[in-house]
């Protein structure tokens, strides 16, 4: 049974915050070619929807990598 201490959280929540980050940069060129002209509600719903993604994203694969982080691919420390 995978575990899901401090390190794994620590790390999903820094991924969740790169996503909703990455959203942002997104929604801004599309507000200003009008596709996403609908004010800051809904570019908000995006930030959140991202980071709630990425979240269940670290949960889902959790198992797959090495114990206690949320990355699929074991990493070496040099």
């Amino acid at each position: 049974m995978k575990t899901y201490g401090r390190n794994f959280w620590r790390q999903a929540a820094e991924r969740a915050v790169k996503t909703a980050a990455q959203v942002a940069l997104l929604t801004v060129p599309a507000d200003a070619a009008n596709i996403v002209h609908q004010g800051p509600g809904l570019i908000l719903s995006a930030l959140a929807g991202g980071a709630i993604l990425s979240l269940l994203t670290s949960v889902a694969t959790a198992p797959v990598g090495p114990k206690d982080t949320p990355s699929t691919v074991a990493t070496t420390t040099p």
